[in-house]
């Protein structure tokens, strides 16, 4: 899917592009065209509250017109390669991408216009960059975590449900940062007395009948990894509830949509900090220059809701550390 959309003082669509007014004269008032490659999809809840994040920090920035070219993947890798040549097509001033999966096309489609990326795992592993602190190329942007992390899920899930000695690992065995965390989970679970069992989020319909199966064993509880599941989030979450699992995500929404626990970097907040490097980029910088940036806050959210509804008694001393809990 694709949306040229316009902003203004007073709000518009989707967010950017004409120079600030202190040096729009300096540009003869030329509009500056933005593309965007999101991963979800465009009427995904989380989509709406990203790109209103993002367009808002444009708006403080000082960016108040012009265009944006978005195209939408909705998890589709096919659709993915394919927005990304038309987006290369047009020359954009820069580019953002979303997800680990829209870097590697989007650099094959171009490899002069800058581009930013938010909510990418390892991104010198993945070779999108050369380093950190000096990326290289066109490329430069904003990882999610490191794969450690992984195991800290592990850990919640016990803290919250000590009797879980079972854990089903939904993830995409198709991208390695899905076998990734999977295996710093695994270096974990011994010490923790659980028992792993990965499960494929390719397919929808597989992953429901081996959730299903998971549940038939009794003290098992369910992990959810980055990267090609949250698509299918509805189906997960509704499944914890309705197997009764008590189930820890990587992101907030996840707890925001029912999920039980989620702990994990603020994904809204790094399409503000994005929106500070495409101001950056537009002004003259390279994305060569712009050292890859780690998230600054990771959140623990607790889903008191869905812990009544399971029966669950969440620890005083969980709830006390945690950034949100909801009722």
């Amino acid at each position: 899917m694709q949306r040229r959309d316009f902003i203004t003082l007073i709000g518009g669509a989707a967010a950017m592009v004409a120079r600030p007014v202190a040096t729009r004269a300096q540009q003869a008032d030329r509009l500056r065209l933005v593309g965007s490659l999101n991963i979800l999809a465009e009427d995904d809840p989380e989509s709406r509250l990203r790109i209103a994040a993002f367009k808002q920090s444009l708006q403080e920035l000082g960016w108040t017109e012009g265009r944006i070219e978005a195209r939408w993947a909705g998890g589709d890798d096919s659709l993915v390669r394919k927005h990304a040549a038309e987006l290369a097509a047009l020359a954009p001033d820069v580019i953002l991408t979303s997800g680990s999966v829209t870097v590697r096309p989007m650099q094959q489609a171009t490899r002069t216009v800058p581009i930013v990326f938010v909510a990418v795992v390892d991104p010198v592993g993945s070779g999108y960059v050369d380093s950190l602190s000096r990326p290289g190329g066109n490329t430069t942007g904003f990882s999610l975590f490191e794969y450690s992390l992984s195991g800290k899920w592990l850990e919640l899930l016990k803290e919250i449900a000590p009797h879980v000695t079972r854990a089903a690992v939904i993830r995409d065995p198709t991208r390695g940062s899905g076998i990734a965390q999977f295996a710093a989970i695994q270096t974990v679970a011994p010490s923790l007395g659980v028992e792993l069992s990965p499960i494929n989020a390719l397919d929808v319909h597989d992953m429901e009948r081996g959730i299903t199966a998971f549940a038939h064993s009794a003290n098992g509880g369910l992990i959810v990894t980055s990267g090609g599941t949250g698509f299918h989030r509805n189906v997960i979450i509704r499944l914890a509830a309705q197997l009764r699992l008590p189930s820890v995500y990587p992101y907030r929404y996840y707890a925001n949509e029912g999920g039980l626990a989620a702990y994990g970097p603020n994904t809204i907040d790094q399409y503000r900090r994005a929106a500070r490097y495409i101001d950056r980029i537009l002004k003259g910088e390279k994305p060569a220059d712009l050292p890859v940036q780690a998230p600054t806050r990771y959140e623990l959210v607790i889903n008191l809701k869905t812990a009544r509804a399971l029966g669950m008694i969440v620890p005083s001393a969980l709830l006390a550390r945690a950034d949100e809990v909801i009722e």
